[in-house]
């Protein structure tokens, strides 16, 4: 769990309405339906429109990583690597059939199983590496898709509160009802430039850190598959591995 992704939800939502309540305003007045509706839906017909429906959808699968990042341990990765390599040393490449039955991560099997085909290392990098750079393309336009919704979210909001005040102008025989209208109009300006800053454009940044660590640690993984078949000594594979992670 992601407790720095949780805290800065509640925090998010503290200097919204905190903020609003200390300006002299009331959280009921950042409540607006109309302003919702174009803000959020505004905003998702725009990322429908420049998205292809896979991407949306890899997206959606993703976004739980914001609040629960893929468990992944460089240190138990090395371990791993380094266990298949004294098996290898000793059985054999293909005493690593079994490993390739245990094995639940299908980048990690496709690369054991390679070593146990007796792939040469040039081409089991290749291959390796032309998955890895389609895993990154796809997962990393994911992320995308929530900057783009960032981008989108403050001009919905605009045009909001524009239309906001289009409705407070037919109004204006009315004294009234000017404060109201116009506090609500700008209510679509909160929801848009809010949504943006403080939930799409941060979710977006933290999907793409999260993607970049996973491709440091199957970069990492190629390496030592590469070593293995190149048939080089456990410690100095587990001396180059460690070189990727400093922290």
């Amino acid at each position: 769990m992601d407790f720095l992704s949780i805290i800065a939800t509640f925090l998010a939502l503290i200097a919204v309405i905190g903020g609003a309540i200390l300006k002299g305003s009331s959280a009921r007045a950042l409540v607006g339906s109309a302003a919702f509706v174009i803000v959020v839906l505004g905003t998702f017909a725009a990322s429908l429109m420049q998205t292809r429906l896979p991407t949306f959808l890899r997206a959606w699968r993703i976004v739980i990583w914001v609040f629960k990042p893929p468990v992944a341990n460089p240190s138990a990765m090395i371990k791993k690597i380094i266990e298949w390599s004294n098996i290898a040393r000793k059985q054999g490449l293909l005493g690593l059939e079994s490993a390739v039955e245990q094995e639940k991560d299908d980048f990690l099997k496709k690369g054991l199983q390679s070593l146990v085909d007796g792939g040469e290392p040039e081409a089991i990098r290749s291959s390796m590496e032309i998955e890895l750079d389609t895993i990154e393309h796809f997962d990393m336009q994911a992320a995308k898709v929530f900057e783009g919704m960032g981008i989108y979210s403050p001009t919905l909001g605009i045009i909001g509160a524009v239309m906001g005040l289009m409705a407070v102008m037919e109004h204006l025989a009315d004294p009234s009802k000017l404060g109201k209208g116009i506090a609500a109009a700008f209510v679509s300006t909160v929801y848009g430039i809010s949504f943006a800053n403080l939930l799409f454009l941060p979710m977006g940044n933290k999907l793409k850190s999260i993607i970049h660590d996973q491709v440091q640690v199957r970069t990492m993984v190629i390496e030592g598959i590469i070593a293995i078949a190149q048939g080089e000594n456990p410690r100095n594979i587990e001396t180059k591995l460690k070189g990727y992670f400093h922290h």
